[in-house]
């Protein structure tokens, strides 16, 4: 375990994630509109990113469980050294899931507060993320933690 959150009367619990928790963090990516259509219910693929990333210091892929030892959240975290903004380096915010288990708790706003300290303690200067033009509801989840849309994402499929 990496830590403790206390969130709406709950106690979760924060750990890196481990290989046995790949079925259950895909059944959270899964668990929404857009994951519903872009993620398989074929792991094979799945675990081979998750040996890659536990494998990579500079990744944190955070499994959260409830009470109950239930995972209800999670999210990636990558650190990404660079040379602009005077050698900032950034923290990386990907794949971030709460369970309907645990939604409406306050848990996404206690884990991201988790998670800026967490790269601060690691030398980040900046914390970033993308998401989906779509999601308007994560949009303003986001603008209430202090985060403003600075610039336009591009992606090329490969």
């Amino acid at each position: 375990m990496i830590d403790t959150l206390v969130v709406g009367g709950r106690r979760l619990e924060l750990a890196r994630a481990t290989e046995t928790d790949v079925p259950a963090l895909v059944a959270l990516l899964a668990d929404d509109p857009l994951g519903a259509h872009r993620e398989s219910s074929e792991l094979t693929s799945y675990v081979a990113a998750f040996r890659e990333i536990d494998a990579d210091a500079n990744q944190l892929l955070l499994a959260v469980r409830d009470e109950d030892g239930k995972i209800v959240g999670t999210l990636q975290l990558t650190l990404i050294p660079g040379l602009s903004r005077g050698g900032a380096k950034r923290l990386q915010i990907e794949g971030v899931r709460i369970g309907s288990r645990a939604r409406g708790l306050g848990l996404g706003s206690a884990l991201f507060a988790w998670a800026h300290e967490y790269g601060r303690q690691r030398g980040a200067r900046i914390a970033q993320l993308t998401s989906d033009k779509t999601r308007a509801d994560a949009h303003r989840f986001y603008e209430r933690l202090g985060y403003e849309a600075t610039h336009e994402g591009f992606k090329l499929a490969l």
